[in-house]
């Protein structure tokens, strides 16, 4: 019965943890939409298609932690608002 007890308290916090991985996830595609937008706006994609020699060297990584990067921050921002509403 204790093992059953334990499973449910997993399965409790797997549930109400979700709701935060839902928000993180959701402002995760946004804020990586919204630096694509940015990079796209400025003229980056430009560059990578008229870049020289190879492209994973520099060029794509650099776009790439853009985007990632754009992803955190508004999935951070958006668990620490949501904590914040919350309290």
């Amino acid at each position: 019965m204790a093992l059953l007890d334990g499973l449910f308290e997993q399965y409790a916090w797997l549930l109400k943890n979700m709701s935060a991985f839902r928000i993180f996830l959701w402002w995760f595609v946004v804020g990586a939409l919204m630096a694509l937008a940015v990079i796209m706006l400025q003229g980056g994609i430009r560059e990578i298609m008229q870049a020289q020699g190879s492209l994973w060297e520099v060029k794509l990584v650099e776009v790439f932690t853009a985007i990632f990067g754009g992803g955190l921050l508004g999935g951070c921002i958006a668990l620490i608002l949501d904590r914040i509403r919350k309290s």
